[in-house]
């Protein structure tokens, strides 16, 4: 976990150039940002109240900021890779259904994390175009990728659960980092979410791939 940290620490700090625009944020518990948007809140009985959800919204810490940070461009290549995998033909029906279920997934939350960075006054900082090579848990490199567009739809299935299993396994990490380290209550729900769903989806991607075995 520590050295998770390290590197979410240097990646954010080679993004921003050398100041930190995070270290605007407080890790004490009573951090006020006072923005005025909170439409971009998750969907929860704790939003009910303008109060409440602006409370919510405003508290965070630096490990909530980076851990959203780097998760955004994180979801965008495990739905890019679902997208590569559902343009082949003769799909299985069980594929099909786990790519839908991560892109039904991890497309929502992409945009949620995208609003509570908007909210803090934060920046997105990593895009999905520079993901692919930055030295982050689970990502796949530039030239995985291609092999998987490249591949038959056979071969693609049994790539893409390899590649997808590693993905999660990075994800999984970077949240429980978020978990022990983080402030804000919707952020570590949301790691917590990708933890225990992340998880079973491994569980059910190396039972498909044992099948192709």
């Amino acid at each position: 976990m520590k050295n998770t940290q390290k590197r979410l620490g240097a990646l954010a700090l080679i993004a921003v150039s050398g100041s930190l625009v995070l270290s605007a944020c407080s890790t004490s518990t009573n951090q006020n940002m006072n923005h005025s948007s909170s439409g971009h809140m998750m969907g929860s009985s704790s939003s009910s109240s303008a109060s409440g959800a602006s409370s919510s919204t405003a508290d965070y810490n630096m490990d909530d900021a980076m851990f959203t940070q780097m998760m955004i461009p994180h979801h965008q290549q495990a739905v890019e890779m679902s997208d590569i995998v559902l343009a082949k033909s003769g799909l299985s029906e069980e594929m099909t259904t786990l790519l839908n279920n991560i892109k039904n997934a991890q497309g929502p939350e992409i945009e949620k994390m995208e609003g509570w960075l908007e909210d803090w006054g934060q920046p997105t900082m990593m895009s999905s175009q520079s993901g692919h090579n930055m030295n982050m848990d689970g990502m796949v490199s530039d030239a995985g990728i291609q092999e998987l567009k490249d591949a038959n739809t056979q071969d693609a299935s049994k790539l893409f659960l390899e590649q997808m299993i590693g993905h999660h396994e990075g994800a999984i990490e970077m949240a429980e980092d978020e978990v022990s380290g983080g402030q804000n209550k919707d952020v570590i729900a949301l790691a917590q979410d990708i933890i225990t769903s992340q998880k079973a989806e491994i569980t059910q991607m190396k039972k498909m791939l044992a099948a192709m075995s």
